[in-house]
């Protein structure tokens, strides 16, 4: 196994290059999208996942109640942060998982969501 690191380490890393482009793609498309509607997120450095706050109107719900109302509502599945101890009760979890294109149509399906309940607010423009 050792030997198989340092033949990892030592290879060409352009590999490493694509997956790491792949992930700070889809991490833009995300992050830009959520914001453009008043969802403000700050983009992470390095990692697959988005720690998203739950927009302020929806707090009081819970991580877990806002998970279920995003999956009934938008057909888009996060983590509720609650999941990763009590600490992350005020924020949901999203996967990096699916390319660029699916994460344009969640986050059409989330905007619609949010618009309709908020019309009048920052979150959903």
């Amino acid at each position: 196994i050792q030997i198989a690191a340092i033949t990892a380490l030592e290879d060409d890393q352009k590999c490493v290059e694509e997956i790491c482009n792949t992930y700070c793609g889809r991490r833009d498309v995300l992050c830009d999208g959520l914001n453009s509607m008043g969802w403000n997120i700050d983009k992470p450095k390095g990692t697959m996942f988005v720690w998203a706050p739950i927009p302020e109107q929806y707090k009081s719900m819970g991580s877990l109640e806002f998970s279920k109302k995003v999956l009934i509502e938008s057909k888009v599945a996060v983590s509720p942060g609650i999941g990763f101890g009590s600490y992350g009760d005020n924020f949901v979890r999203f996967a990096l998982i699916e390319n660029e294109h699916r994460t344009r149509q969640a986050l059409r399906a989330i905007r619609s969501m949010l618009r309709e309940e908020n019309p009048k607010t920052n979150i959903a423009k």
